[in-house]
């Protein structure tokens, strides 16, 4: 653990960034820009960091328009930091403890707190540079920013490229309802397009004539409902109706349906990806349709770094979380009144050092996870018994609550980010960590479309012409 006077030297600093994360958090709350559509959000990081003297070495990363690497140093140690900055649709909302539309009409929202997380990444990184320049401290520190989380990350595509393989550690951190190391094993996943192609007929008059994809599509959902019975219990398979016809008087020539699945490893992912096909290759043979299954994308799982998490705790235990002001607190309250749960408030306590949980979630962090030593922390910026992707964490994320959160995790990743530079025995044994785990089934990068490493421009992921090229994964029945 680092001496007093250095955590005191990183915790000033991290103050110090405290005007720098303030508007960040906010001005990226307001924007609320879905991915691949955060030009400003990016475009706000980039000039923030290069305002704090990083240089902006890269700009539509890895093929990614709104992702970009910045750095500062020179030489090693060299450290990551992984800012995300999308927001979801749908979850607009005032900073308000109820649900009530943004009256500027923004329909989407930070449903997840990524503004927070993308300000307080930058703010901790701007720190440790701080403290770097400050002392004379070799290394290299490296922003990335991380587009699109919430649906073809970044991450993914940067990692292809081998972006991350010549770090020595990666950091992190996610808004949540409590304050924890991200000791955990998160999700490896497929994004899943089927799609049913028939023939149209007039509904009343000549249905004999049709073929529906409708039809089709429907009998291959309760097919994947069968199918949820016999897979194991860390296994995840959600999906929509993307396209399910026009008009109920015309037999629908076209449906599709958007599948994600996850489960504890790529190899059981994929195991149930293979079945998906099967069931639409079956679902097609029983309605005279035919069907095309395509995997556009798909994430490796979390791995943990147990030195990393350790050392990681003993700074989360150190910071702890927010002091909650009472009008914080009832703010808090209020949100779980109108949400429907146990009125408890913020959380006030930080939680022990987990024993590697699997929890159901996925992120693009597994991929990097899997090209360089990875940790984070989750820190409370909404009210327990709340769940991410809801009104109330898109309330208190343009809040004192959020940026109390954001400021309190940049502290736990400045202070760790600078012992990982300073302290050559816990690199060591972070890498040994790292190799442990992934010597026996090496990463292998995913055969993604879209435009990730091609240079050109993305289609958002939810558009129903995405699935139109096939990339090898999936196979046209």
């Amino acid at each position: 653990m680092m001496q007093d006077e250095i955590a005191e030297v990183v915790d000033r600093k991290v103050e110090e960034a405290r005007p720098l994360v303030e508007r960040i958090a906010q001005e990226v709350w307001e924007l609320s820009e879905l991915s691949h559509e955060e030009t400003r959000s990016a475009q706000l990081l980039m000039d923030s960091l290069e305002e704090s003297g990083f240089t902006i070495t890269s700009r539509g990363t890895a093929g990614v328009p709104t992702a970009f690497v910045a750095e500062w140093g020179s030489g090693g140690p060299v450290l990551g930091f992984l800012p995300e900055y999308d927001a979801l649709p749908g979850l607009g909302n005032e900073a308000v403890p109820r649900r009530e539309p943004r009256k500027d009409g923004t329909t989407s929202g930070h449903g997840c707190g990524h503004n927070l997380l993308g300000a307080g990444l930058v703010g901790a990184a701007v720190a440790v540079r701080e403290v770097m320049a400050e002392r004379g401290m070799p290394g290299t520190l490296r922003v990335y920013g991380c587009a699109a989380e919430e649906t073809q990350g970044a991450k993914v595509y940067m990692a292809r490229e081998g972006l991350f393989s010549d770090l020595d550690a990666a950091l992190h951190w996610h808004p949540m309802s409590y304050a924890s190391t991200f000791n955990l094993r998160l999700a490896a996943m497929n994004q899943v397009a089927v799609e049913f192609f028939g023939r149209t007929a007039h509904a009343g008059m000549e249905p004999w004539n049709g073929r529906s994809a409708l039809d089709a599509a429907e009998l291959f959902a309760h097919g994947i409902n069968l199918m949820r019975e016999h897979v194991e219990p860390t296994a995840r398979i959600h999906y929509v109706y993307q396209n399910a016809g026009e008009a109920p008087n015309i037999v629908p020539d076209y449906a599709r349906i958007w599948l994600i699945v996850r489960d504890l490893d790529r190899e059981r992912v994929e195991r149930s990806t293979r079945w998906i096909e099967q069931i639409a290759e079956g679902a097609a043979l029983a309605t005279q349709t035919s069907s095309h299954v395509e995997v556009p994308f798909g994430m490796y799982d979390l791995l943990p770094n147990d030195p990393l998490a350790r050392r990681m705790q003993a700074h989360l235990e150190r910071v702890g979380v927010p002091e909650w002001t009472a009008e914080e607190q009832r703010f808090a309250r209020e949100c779980q009144e109108n949400f429907e749960v146990e009125i408890s408030g913020m959380a006030t306590k930080v939680l022990p050092l987990s024993g590697e949980d699997f929890i159901g979630a996925s992120t693009d962090v597994g991929d990097v996870s899997w090209n360089t030593p990875t940790m984070g922390c989750t820190m409370p910026t909404w009210p327990e018994g709340i769940s991410a992707h809801t009104w109330p964490v898109v309330a208190c994320g343009g809040t004192s609550i959020g940026i109390k959160g954001a400021m309190h995790a940049a502290r736990v990743l400045a202070g760790t980010g600078v012992e990982i530079l300073t302290d050559g025995e816990l690199r060591e044994a972070a890498r040994a960590d790292f190799e442990g785990r992934t010597q026996k089934d090496p990463y292998t990068p995913l055969p993604v479309s879209g435009a990730g490493g091609s240079g050109e421009e993305m289609e958002p992921v939810a558009g129903a012409k995405q699935s139109a090229s096939n990339t090898g994964r999936g196979e046209s029945s």
